[in-house]
């Protein structure tokens, strides 16, 4: 385990950014007042995601790779990183959606429905705990994976 430790840690990191973008989009409106905004703005959260990978991928380079390390290390540092947040991503969307933000689902679903984007039986199928926990799972995986194979080239050093 001890040869992951820097992976764990920013997967740890990850989550704990998670969390605090979740409170800072709360804080913003976008889970009430502002909600049209959220698609949009919610994605500048990948600059977050990215630079933590960054952070943890330059810190196993440098921490573990003595200053060097290929595409190859990066990558499978950055898959590993994942494979530590997909557990946690569940634990985040619970901790958001009970304690963050626990009216979130009923304010999507009503902007939704009025905005006529979808009908109630629907938004209310799609905006639940259960369907964002498995989005953020089959997502999650995919952009980390992604994230990765894209961070470690301009991490790698040789």
């Amino acid at each position: 385990m001890k040869k992951y430790q820097i992976e764990l840690k920013w997967a740890i990191i990850f989550m704990i950014s998670t969390l605090l973008w979740m409170i800072f989009e709360k804080s913003m409106g976008w889970h009430d007042v502002l909600i049209e905004k959220h698609m949009s703005y919610t994605n500048f959260f990948a600059i977050v995601a990215i630079s933590v990978y960054t952070f943890a991928l330059v810190d196993k380079r440098k921490n573990y790779y003595h200053g060097k390390i290929t595409w190859k290390q990066a990558f499978i540092s950055g898959v590993i990183v994942t494979l530590f947040i997909i557990p946690l991503n569940p634990i985040a969307q619970y901790i958001t959606h009970s304690f963050i933000t626990p009216e979130y689902f009923t304010n999507i679903i009503s902007h939704s429905v009025s905005t006529n984007k979808m009908t109630l039986i629907d938004a209310e199928n799609y905006f639940s705990l259960q369907n964002y926990m498995l989005h953020g799972l089959i997502g999650g995986t995919l952009m980390g994976f992604a994230t990765s194979a894209i961070v470690a080239f301009f991490v790698k050093k040789l």
